[in-house]
């Protein structure tokens, strides 16, 4: 599968999603956590919706909870979170597997099209991006540690 619109998950609220329902859009895939010292990175992330979204970005986040068990909590939970702490109101999926057997198909086609450093395929930790073209095809990978508002330049240039 060359991009990503083959792909569907389930949204936090229960329903299954095809990303295809996004082409033609600017995607910012990430993995979060809500009890992770990067958990602030929501607020950046919600600035860049509100920002880009007329534009044609959407940020599609995924709770995982396979980096210190930092996202414990159901999707109900997770839900309320985003939206009491951060404000989160670009789409958030149901909590998922990124690395081992279990991982989602998405995440091991995200993996596949952009290793990480020197080539890793493995997932690092909370809040690691991914930012997909109007094509649908994989761009960059960002590191945990890249903040959503240093992302801006590479956005815009797909915009």
């Amino acid at each position: 599968m060359a991009d990503v619109y083959g792909f569907s998950a389930t949204t936090i609220r229960g329903e299954e999603r095809t990303l295809a329902d996004y082409r033609g859009k600017v995607l910012l895939v990430v993995n979060t956590a809500s009890k992770c010292g990067l958990t602030p990175q929501y607020k950046g992330l919600q600035a860049l919706h509100e920002k880009y979204q007329d534009r044609g970005l959407v940020i599609l986040g995924f709770p995982c909870d396979q980096f210190g068990h930092q996202e414990p909590g159901d999707e109900t939970q997770i839900s309320e979170f985003c939206e009491i702490n951060y404000g989160v109101s670009f789409p958030m999926f149901a909590k998922i597997d990124v690395n081992g057997d279990g991982a989602h198909p998405l995440y091991k086609h995200l993996k596949e099209e952009a290793p990480g450093l020197l080539g890793s395929k493995g997932i690092k930790w909370n809040f690691t991006k991914f930012l997909i073209g109007k094509d649908g095809n994989v761009v960059k990978r960002f590191a945990p540690t890249d903040k959503p508002e240093a992302l801006e330049k590479h956005i815009e240039k797909l915009l």
